[in-house]
């Protein structure tokens, strides 16, 4: 199908989402990059945002209703990971029965009409930019960071260096079953002492 590379970004999007959960320790949820300005939100806010915010695209925008409650009942880490976990993986059912008509309609997108496929790349970016500010927390607290994309310098550095790519777990599964053990990522082989940006 036309719009096939849509869904299977959007079933990579989910984990990497999730991945970058996994990061964070749960003390970290109040965590926000100022401390007293509360414009920039708190780890604890972005995840609460993204499950409301996802929820409401999909249900709005590309009518998938998957019939939870977007937020876990409690709002700590691990739950917020299993809730979205849970929906995202039902809204990845719903993607995967579509035909190319269904991309094609064109919906309500705010105050303007667009197709369900210019929406799911927009709804991909923006999931995408809320990833990278808690990416960028995690620096702040100077954490190590696994790939969410590519190498990182925690990974190794530079691709042209050779840094591979290491995410935290294999799969989803193993991602859920090893926070819920206490965490238990792979290990990380940090910079071997390469250049970690192009401009040392």
């Amino acid at each position: 199908m036309r719009y096939g590379f849509l869904i299977d970004a959007y079933e990579t999007e989910r984990i990497k989402v999730l991945s970058a959960w996994s990061l964070f320790l749960d003390q970290d949820l109040p965590v926000r990059t100022h401390p007293t300005d509360r414009r920039g939100r708190s780890v604890h806010e972005q995840m609460v945002h993204q499950c409301v915010s996802e929820d409401t695209w999909f249900r709005t925008m590309l009518d998938i209703d998957v019939g939870a409650p977007p937020l876990p009942k409690v709002e700590a880490r691990l739950e917020f990971m299993r809730r979205y976990a849970a929906d995202s993986a039902a809204r990845l059912t719903a993607l995967r029965g579509t035909d190319e008509t269904w991309w094609e309609v064109e919906k309500p997108f705010f105050d303007i009409q667009r197709s369900r496929a210019w929406i799911v790349v927009r709804r991909l970016n923006h999931t995408a930019h809320h990833r990278g500010q808690l990416l960028a927390v995690l620096r702040m607290l100077g954490r190590q960071v696994y790939s969410n994309y590519g190498p990182t310098a925690d990974t190794g550095g530079l691709m042209q260096n050779h840094a591979p790519t290491i995410y935290p777990y294999e799969n989803l599964e193993a991602l859920l079953e090893g926070e819920k053990a206490g965490g238990q990522k792979r290990s990380l082989p940090g910079t071997g002492g390469k250049p970690v940006t192009e401009r040392p």
